[in-house]
């Protein structure tokens, strides 16, 4: 836990500091931007409260960054995205994880017609503590597992707002630590085995709407179809959060996933968190 703690005080401080100090740049190469979320709830109940009830306070933390840079015909865009929560019921022997996300997405392209660039893109995904099954048993843990995607491709970016990145040939390598595989299959990798090796097609989807004013949604998706083992079974990852901004501090939060990867489990995968709380902007 104090691990984890570390590696997201780390995190919020450095990027607290290129927000305090913004490039100056009379050409605008680098565009920064992005926010710190905080949502805490609680409830409480007394010894004497008849309807029944049970105490609980529950916080999480997010953090969604992104570094743009584009000089003539050549871009770069990086985004960061770092979430923790955790929840803790009175009569709970231990704090629950409710959220843990560490995503590192970096994508270059050079334009080579119209609204179409070569590409070459790396993405990072894991997480920063520990998890439990229902039977407090440890599943998973930081880096484990951890799954790096690399491939070249073509992007097509209308603007900020939106863009599709298809890479045909992209390696994927999912690592997980041999404990979580010595008495059977893990995330995908097999038993005994502390790795997975993949190649196939990326395809990466990315839309952002202002649906009102003060109401944003945010749309990823991410599909992969791995050659090497049942290609006709695609990989699917989607993202939906919308931020709901009462006044500049203050929102309401609602973040959507789903996931299906049938070589972790033949089941769709779903983790909502809804929060009113702190939203800052970066």
């Amino acid at each position: 836990m104090k691990k984890t703690v570390f590696y997201l005080a780390f995190i919020l401080v450095i990027f607290s500091a290129n927000a305090q100090e913004p490039i100056k740049d009379t050409i605008k190469l680098w565009k920064k931007g992005g926010n710190f979320l905080l949502l805490f709830n609680q409830s409480a109940f007394n010894a004497q409260w008849l309807a029944g009830g049970t105490s609980s306070v529950a916080g999480n933390l997010g953090l969604n960054y992104d570094f743009n840079f584009k000089k003539g015909d050549v871009l770069w865009d990086t985004k960061i995205i770092a979430a923790y929560g955790l929840t803790k019921i009175k009569e709970a022997a231990r704090v629950a994880k409710t959220d843990d996300r560490l995503e590192f997405n970096s994508l270059w392209g050079k334009k080579a017609s119209g609204q179409w660039y070569y590409s070459v893109f790396f993405n990072l995904k894991t997480q920063m503590d520990a998890g439990f099954d229902k039977n407090a048993f440890e599943v998973s843990h930081f880096l484990s597992p951890a799954y790096f995607q690399f491939g070249p491709g073509m992007l097509w970016k209308k603007d900020e707002n939106m863009s599709i990145n298809i890479a045909p040939t992209t390696a994927r390598l999912i690592l997980v630590d041999s404990r979580y595989t010595a008495f059977g299959q893990s995330f995908g990798v097999l038993q005994g085995n502390t790795s997975r090796f993949e190649f196939g097609t990326s395809i990466s989807a990315y839309y952002k709407l202002n649906v009102m004013a003060n109401i944003i949604m945010e749309n990823r998706l991410n599909l992969y179809s791995n050659y090497l083992d049942n290609p006709q079974n695609i990989d699917i990852d989607y993202q939906l959060n919308v931020v709901m901004k009462i006044n500049r501090y203050m929102s309401a939060n609602i973040a959507l996933q789903t996931i299906y990867d049938d070589n972790a489990i033949k089941a769709v995968q779903v983790r909502e968190v809804f929060g009113l709380g702190v939203n800052y902007g970066l």
